[in-house]
């Protein structure tokens, strides 16, 4: 299942999986506390063994184009987990003043 929420609203779980599927030079540059870099370009059905099946996998991008994309490719490779695409990405969380980690 996937299903949409803006990041601006978004309560960060203590626990929760984020991946963040840009570029990693894009992702060293800025991204979310707490997100990890998962470029879209590899993700697999291995990648999902990672995570356990009933925890729900957050993905965000740079501003929302990448994101849905990643979801829609998770959901073929494993349609009972639930993916929840974190919308405005990146740019809008630095832009509602969220704690962003950069230069990593």
């Amino acid at each position: 299942m996937i299903r949409k929420q803006e990041i601006t609203t978004f309560e960060f779980p203590e626990d929760a999986i984020i991946w963040d599927v840009r570029d990693t030079k894009a992702y060293s540059e800025a991204h979310v506390k707490g997100a990890v870099n998962r470029p879209i370009a590899e993700l697999t059905a291995d990648s999902l063994t990672q995570v356990a099946a009933d925890q729900p996998i957050y993905i965000l991008c740079g501003g929302g184009s990448k994101a849905p994309r990643a979801a829609e490719l998770l959901e073929g490779l494993d349609s009972s987990r639930e993916y929840v695409i974190l919308m405005g990405g990146t740019r809008a969380a630095r832009d509602a003043g969220l704690p962003l980690v950069e230069g990593v």
